[in-house]
């Protein structure tokens, strides 16, 4: 039992500060957690041991205000994730006995029917204190999972006693509705009948869930985890493309030998109970909202290769499910995730490729001939190859608009930096005239784009000034123009193939290199 926990799910608020207090969505709970650790230099999943790639991704979509979806075998640990992620929220208080673990500092329209009718409910009802640890709901999915199981069903007795079977208040809200201020584990989405799994559209996409029969709409907040086998396997529905373009696909492959045996010793039964490896979140607190702001800015290119690289899936011939316009959303969100997560200022392009491999996993299909439903993990790898290849024909076409520069000397000047190392570029670019001149036009150009209302402080002063820049920013911003350039060299033709062992640089899929075009 979690210390300071009892049997039941809640704790009494006594000398709980109400006024102080500050209600904050789901998404923005476990950002500021996620945050915090990784500033304490944390593990932010540390009862998680190994699948590091794949806790990158789960958190790239927590910082994203993403909803993971996690595919795999049997056994690899899905479920086990997905009940981690609870540790990450902080204890809240809720209104007494409610069944929706409404918020004492809600407005009216957020309440449940019985909150909702009394005048004062907190007065009525009481408060208590909500862990992080139950503030989830599990779905499990198979073929009798139904609205009831996912929604909720009547109560019998309430329309016995007079109720109208209409009035919401007949109502006992089940798995959906438990979830609320929490997370939504989904277990085995596929299993569940098609025709079920819509009823999660409104959830994910307007955070409500709406009951037909009642005339009733309920907003709700919560994070939504599913899991689900790979296409292919037996019990297994199609996911409606509309679904899984709201969700982010994450492959969990099977850990390793070493991994595996560090498992089995931690969880093997021992004749007691163990204690949690993660203490109790801590409670819930008065939060400085400009904590949850986005401290990391992508140059005017990153951002141009994020959108250039989905368009380019659109008319991709190894694609038949194209990107959404999500696609480009979410992997900007993610590219923005990928340098928080290593705690950079500034995004590069190797936060590109990860944030574009997360956006469109679940978001485009490839080629049936492409697929092979007996190896899923060589299938996730191609959907990884062919994302990294898009960034690759994203570069490739923003190489055709960028400047003309004399090959030798640029040559000359970048081996001289990797020879000598990549710190204090600022001032070294100085003096090298053409790599000076390549980067000097990344800072013209992004003068004159448009645009500039929608970026965020450390983005309009990246794009309007970016040689008023100073120390460590100053440094990354040179080195991300840097790298940038290399790689406009590098598909160019100036530079051969050792420089990939130097920086970062895109590759085409190897399938892509024969029988002539790539994409069109």
């Amino acid at each position: 039992m979690p210390k300071g926990s009892s049997g039941s799910t809640s704790r009494t608020a006594t000398g709980f500060d109400l006024d102080g207090y500050q209600p904050l969505p789901v998404t923005h709970q476990l950002r500021l957690s996620i945050l915090e650790k990784m500033r304490k230099g944390e593990d932010a999943l540390p009862e998680i041991q190994g699948r590091e790639e794949a806790k990158r991704d789960v958190l790239r979509a927590l910082l994203s205000g993403a909803h993971p979806y996690l595919v795999s075998e049997e056994g690899t640990g899905k479920t086990r994730l997905a009940r981690s992620l609870t540790w990450l929220l902080p204890s809240v208080p809720g209104i007494k006995g409610c069944a929706y673990h409404d918020d004492p500092k809600w407005p009216p329209s957020l309440l449940c029917p019985r909150c909702r009718a009394s005048r004062d409910p907190v007065k009525e009802f009481g408060m208590e204190i909500i862990p992080g640890s139950t503030r989830f709901s599990r779905i499990q999915g198979n073929e009798y999972t139904n609205e009831a199981k996912l929604m909720g069903l009547k109560d019998i007795q309430a329309i016995a006693h007079g109720k109208s079977p209409s009035d919401p208040q007949v109502f006992t809200g089940t798995g959906v509705f438990r979830a609320n201020r929490g997370i939504l584990f989904v277990d085995e989405l596929p299993a569940i009948p098609t025709k079920v799994q819509v009823l999660f559209h409104p959830v994910l996409e307007e955070k409500k869930a709406v009951l037909e029969e009642y005339n009733w709409q309920h907003p709700l907040d919560m994070v939504v985890v599913a899991t689900g086998n790979p296409q292919g396997f037996s019990h297994v529905n199609e996911v409606p493309r509309p679904l899984v373009d709201r969700l982010e696909l994450i492959y969990l492959d099977l850990p390793s030998e070493e991994v595996e045996r560090e498992i089995a010793l931690m969880e093997r039964f021992r004749g007691r109970e163990l204690a949690p490896v993660v203490p109790e979140g801590k409670m819930m607190g008065p939060v400085d909202l400009n904590n949850l702001e986005r401290q990391v800015a992508l140059p005017w290119w990153i951002m141009e290769m994020v959108n250039r690289s989905v368009r380019v899936s659109r008319v991709c011939r190894w694609v038949e499910k194209r990107a959404s316009i999500r696609a480009t959303t979410r992997a900007v969100d993610h590219t923005y995730a990928s340098a928080e997560l290593d705690g950079r200022d500034l995004a590069n392009l190797n936060d590109v490729a990860d944030g574009l491999k997360l956006a469109l996993r679940g978001r485009i299909g490839l080629r049936a001939d492409l697929m092979d439903f007996e190896k899923p993990e060589e299938s996730f790898g191609k959907a990884d190859q062919v994302a990294e290849d898009l960034l690759w024909n994203g570069l490739e076409d923003f190489s055709k608009e960028f400047p003309s520069y004399e090959a030798e000397p640029l040559v000359q000047e970048i081996e001289a930096i990797f020879a000598d190392g990549t710190e204090k570029l600022t001032g070294r670019l100085q003096n090298s005239p053409e790599l000076y001149r390549a980067v000097n036009w990344l800072k013209e150009v992004g003068r004159e784009r448009g645009g500039k209302g929608l970026l965020n402080p450390r983005e309009q002063k990246v794009t309007a000034n970016p040689e008023k820049l100073s120390g460590k920013m100053s440094e990354d911003y040179h080195r991300v123009a840097f790298e940038t350039v290399v790689n406009i060299a590098l598909h160019r033709g100036t530079l051969g193939e050792w420089v990939r062992e130097k920086v970062f640089a895109p590759q085409m899929v190897s399938w892509a290199r024969k029988g002539g075009p790539k994409w069109l």
